[in-house]
Order: C-alpha cells, then structure tokens, then sequence
C-alpha cells in the first residue's frame, strides 16, 4: 500500500547518537487515539513517538526517524539500555489492557506492516530487532501485548516467529515455575538473555525471571501469558534462537 503520512510534529525530541538500528512497537493504552496524539505532541508530557497509526489506518508522523524520540523509557534489548537512542518508535491507537484491550482492525494491522516496510527501506533493522515496548521493558510494559498479530508480521517479513512440533514441546518435560532453581532455569534465562531481553544469566526463577518470561509469552506464545515456562514456550524460544542464528526469507519457521 501507498503511504499516506499526516505530519503532526512533536516537540519532543532530541538528537540521536547513531542511526536506528531496531523498530519498537507500542499500543497508545488511552481511551482515544485523539487523546493519544495530544499527549505525544504536548511539550510538558515530554513523551513522544516517531509515528502514531489509528485504528481505520490513517498512519501520522511526529518526530523525524532522524531525530530520537521519547517512547522507550527505562529498558534494554540486545545489550543496549538506551534503547531511544537506536529505535523508531510506533504507536498503535488501543485502548490497552487498562481500558478495554481489544484487537486491533485489518486496516491498522495492514497501515503497521507497510510502515514497518518502508522503515526498512531507509535504514538497517534485523529481524530480532524488530519488537514489543514489552521486550525492552518487562517490568514495566504489557504493550502491544498477545492481541497484536506477531505472526502476521513475521510472515509479511519482519520480525521473528517459531511454531515448534509437538515431538520437540515433549522433549523439554515439566514447566519451570517461580521457586525452581538448577540447571534448567540457567538455560532458560540464559536464552533468554541471548534473544535480546534484559534478564541477566542465572540459576534462580525469581520475579524478574517470572516477568521476562511472560513478555516473551506477550510476544511469542500469546495463547499462554502466565508466566511459566512450559514445554511450548521453552521450544519457542529456542526455536527463536536457531532462526536468529541461522535467518530465514521469512522469519517464520514451524
């Protein structure tokens, strides 16, 4: 599709220190999407994003993909912690798990996968950089959460997506649950740490634990947001790992 860019300049912003490299995708969680464009282009909420897409697909821009924007807050993907510094950054018009989480429309989802598009025109963004406000902020963020349609992007080519066989879910046996330690919670949060997420190597399931694994879940087992890492969201993440390593015409593998 065409893009149709509505300039609505944000004052928010400042310079960036190296070329984005990473596409980060939020819902706006407000009641509005007018609502929503207001405060990202209000001086005092210090608060920005590069583009705001609506729900019948009108798709705005705020800020120059030049210039960094202020949509990431506190958090980390792939080792980086400023993660303004490096993204363009989306918001999608939801009204968000505080009011009234909904899916998001065909001509939405179409207007985002074409962005995202044309993004990737302009400058170099890997597939495992492509990812959810969730992702980078785990402790704090629940956007755009398991209604956005993850697999969808992936299978258009942008981003990562694994279904694993039901042989390979068996293979991991029992979940992993808050309270395990050992062995296997030092490969899961080691993998987890691989893929990107800001959840440092170790041998305890603790909260931080607990809450990675539900953003993974957000993003890449969305039929499952508990928190547990059972069978099938173990298999997923490697899975991951393998397609990030060894790439795909897609990002998609079953």
């Amino acid at each position: 599709m065409t893009l149709e860019l509505i300039a609505a300049p944000s004052p928010n912003f400042d310079a960036r220190r190296s070329p984005p490299d990473l596409i980060l995708l939020h819902y706006t969680g407000m009641q509005t999407g007018e609502a929503a464009l207001d405060r990202l282009r209000d001086l005092e909420a210090r608060v920005s994003s590069h583009y705001l897409v609506e729900e019948d697909g009108r798709l705005f821009q705020l800020v120059p993909e030049e210039r960094r924007a202020w949509h990431a807050g506190q958090g980390a993907w792939q080792g980086e912690t400023d993660v303004n510094a490096v993204s363009i950054g989306i918001e999608i018009v939801n009204p968000g798990h505080e009011w009234g989480y909904r899916d998001f429309p065909e001509a939405q989802i179409e207007a985002v996968i074409a962005l995202v598009a044309d993004i990737r025109t302009r400058w170099t963004v890997p597939d495992t950089r492509i990812v959810g406000h969730s992702d980078t902020a785990p402790h704090r963020k629940t956007d755009p959460g398991e209604r956005f349609p993850w697999k969808r992007l992936a299978k258009a080519g942008h981003g990562l997506w694994f279904e694993p066989a039901p042989e390979r879910i068996a293979a991991l046996g029992r979940p992993l649950g808050p309270g395990d330690e050992g062995l296997g919670v030092v490969v899961l949060r080691s993998a987890l740490h691989r893929l990107g997420y800001g959840l440092m190597p170790g041998g305890d399931y603790d909260e931080d634990t607990r809450l990675t694994v539900e953003a993974f879940q957000r993003h890449w087992r969305p039929a499952q947001v508990n928190g547990i890492a059972d069978g099938e969201t173990r298999a997923r993440l490697v899975g991951l790992l393998q397609l990030a390593q060894v790439g795909s015409p897609t990002g998609v593998l079953n």
